[in-house]
């Protein structure tokens, strides 16, 4: 009988190097980086996820990434006041705002601080690009992260030359080598498409972005590329696999790529613990149907054991304080 597929895999070689339950996990780029960092997160590994927000371009991350390394001060010609009198910085994203200058200032020099400490001890550090295409302010000449809805005629839209991204990305990743000798690199190219650009634009910022990571990749042995692009325009190049707005990959498609990630990365015992941690999660979530009885009140006595022997290995306190309030409601309603 001949077999029959339906989709065109992308094949991909586990890493030789392992991530373990352990392993200290920085993200930092596009929204998919959020997600990547959010399934970690879900799974109990420590991580740092997209901690100054999301950053599409390049040469903007690694500009925050070069600015935690050097101790470096936002740069205060960047900072601006929007018309409900927020202060916003152009190089992050607007969740991060101060009612005045100096408080987001405060609040940016803090978070750069505490993101060089989790570096210093970090394992992995996961770069996510979104697109090729940037913005240069036009009063300092530099490329931004974030234009923070202001009018155009203050900036110059660009797309970003291959080599003018190697040259950033070779600097950034000498310094991350003396800085942390044994980080390791996962880059990878957003999934989710710019249709603002057009489609053929956004094909041209993604081949890019995709030469980039190909060649640095080849060039430095702590530097690897996670095709979750390639999965998502090809195995998953369905629309069942995307949103209504037909641009951004649903759950579903998150987590087969998130999968595929675990596969290539993971250790045996982070897989396992993984998978016991699913099924611990869903006798957690479990609704009762007929109230407080004996068997639900075991099952969270079963739950709240579990959690207890986990917690010699990873931090569950909330979800022990969670069973054992439940445990007392029921136990009320007895």
């Amino acid at each position: 009988m001949r077999e029959i597929k339906l989709s065109t895999e992308v094949g991909i070689a586990p890493s030789e190097w392992k991530i373990s339950q352990h392993s200290r996990v920085m993200t930092i780029g596009s929204c998919f980086a959020d997600v990547l960092g959010n399934q970690l997160g879900g799974y109990k590994f420590p991580v740092l996820n997209n901690y100054f927000g999301t950053v599409f371009n390049p040469l903007a991350i690694a500009k925050i990434l070069d600015g935690i390394i050097e101790n470096r001060q936002p740069n205060s010609a960047l900072f601006l006041q929007n018309p409900d009198k927020i202060w916003l910085h152009h190089d992050f994203h607007s969740s991060l705002y101060g009612l005045d200058q100096a408080r987001l200032q405060a609040e940016l020099t803090e978070r750069s601080a505490t993101a060089k400490v989790f570096l210093q001890g970090a394992d992995v550090l996961v770069i996510t690009f979104g697109t090729a295409f940037a913005y240069r302010h036009k009063q300092t000449n530099q490329i931004i992260g974030n234009c923070h809805k202001l009018p155009s005629d203050r900036f110059v839209k660009e797309l970003l030359h291959p080599d003018q991204i190697m040259i950033a990305y070779e600097q950034l990743i000498q310094k991350l080598q003396s800085f942390r000798r044994n980080l390791r690199v996962i880059l990878t190219v957003s999934p989710v498409r710019h249709t603002r650009d057009t489609l053929p634009l956004n094909q041209v910022s993604k081949s890019t972005l995709r030469l980039v990571c190909h060649r640095l990749s080849e060039k430095y042995k702590q530097v690897e590329y996670f095709p979750s692009y390639e999965i998502m325009m090809d195995e998953l190049r369905d629309y069942r696999f995307y949103e209504e707005d037909l641009i951004h990959p649903n759950k579903l498609a998150e987590d087969i790529i998130f999968n595929a990630f675990s596969n290539a990365y993971l250790d045996n015992n982070a897989l396992g613990f993984m998978k016991e941690w699913d099924a611990i999660r869903q006798m957690m979530f479990h609704r009762p149907l007929h109230g407080a009885t004996e068997s639900h009140q075991k099952l969270l006595k079963n739950v709240l054991t579990k959690l207890k022997a986990l917690s010699l290995q990873i931090d569950v306190t909330k979800e022990i304080a969670e069973i054992e309030d439940k445990i007392l409601e029921f136990s009320g309603q007895g």
